[in-house]
């Protein structure tokens, strides 16, 4: 009987295990303080540039526009990553560029077109 009391415990746990252990190659929810890899913060960038575009809240022609700069700089409550995008198809010269802002862990913090 405790035989297979273990055998469905492990088989439960080696289930649910993969799905409830968050780590960088599985989204862009990070714990801890370990600074992020600046290729961690660009794929985060980048998708969520993708789910703005899906959304609506950016124009379609935002999808293939590669990032310009990205920098670890000193924000209003510390160092914060600054993703800069730019897209030369944007008539209105006010939404030119896009800016993201990441925790140095690789949380996303918020995006705008006026860099503040």
């Amino acid at each position: 009987m405790k035989k297979y009391l273990f055998l469905i415990l492990l088989i439960t746990f080696l289930g649910i295990s993969k799905s409830s252990v968050a780590d960088q190659g599985d989204g862009c929810h990070f714990h801890g303080s370990k600074p992020a890899a600046e290729s961690v913060i660009l794929k985060c960038a980048n998708q969520r540039k993708v789910s703005l575009v899906k959304s609506n809240k950016l124009d379609k022609s935002w999808e293939t526009i590669n990032h310009s700069s990205i920098d670890l700089m000193e924000g209003k409550k510390g160092k914060e990553w600054k993703v800069v995008y730019k897209n030369p198809n944007i008539t209105d010269k006010t939404k030119f560029s896009l800016y993201m802002f990441f925790t140095p862990s690789g949380n996303f913090i918020a995006s705008n077109h006026t860099g503040q």
